[in-house]
């Protein structure tokens, strides 16, 4: 596999330039997944990899993949995506979609550690929370627990020490 500029290490003229750390790890992934796969022996992965930490130039890393498809890895490029892969070399590129924790179910933790309203608040927000991250995705199920948890264990306690004070 050629590194060239649509995959984050410049080839070509550019290859002249000194390569960073990053890029013979971005160069090292290529090679581990290509062992993986059956495409490199043993021999010749041990080499090329020692050879990828040795090398000062991107036309150096570039020899190294050359003869190597870009395997379930993508290509080297600093955030490599499915949806890159299947993308034609001159649109813009996709980025992915992170799932994001749900902030209700970080209010359900936060306000189920102080007893009282706020801790009966905690249940209703973990509940929602629950049922917004079931439907819509996302993170944050175990904060939502945890604030369920926290927030009803809290509002026991002060409905028993309630209970008792009153007696």
């Amino acid at each position: 596999m050629a590194l060239d500029p649509r995959h984050g290490v410049p080839s070509g003229s550019y290859g002249h330039l000194r390569a960073s750390t990053a890029d013979r790890e971005r160069a090292v992934d290529v090679l581990k997944a290509s062992f993986a796969e059956g495409r490199l022996t043993k021999d010749e992965y041990d080499e090329r990899v020692g050879e990828a930490y040795s090398s000062r130039t991107y036309a150096e890393l570039e020899r190294l993949t050359a003869d190597l498809p870009a395997g379930p890895l993508g290509a080297l490029s600093p955030q490599p995506t499915a949806a890159a892969a299947l993308q034609p070399s001159g649109a813009l590129p996709v980025r992915a979609v992170q799932d994001r924790t749900n902030g209700m179910a970080v209010a359900s933790l936060v306000c189920s550690l102080f007893p009282g309203i706020p801790a009966l608040v905690a249940i209703f927000l973990g509940l929602s929370a629950r049922r917004q991250i079931r439907q819509l995705g996302g993170r944050g199920v175990a904060l939502a627990n945890a604030g369920i948890v926290i927030g009803a264990t809290l509002t026991l306690l002060a409905i028993i020490y309630g209970l008792i004070a009153v007696v």
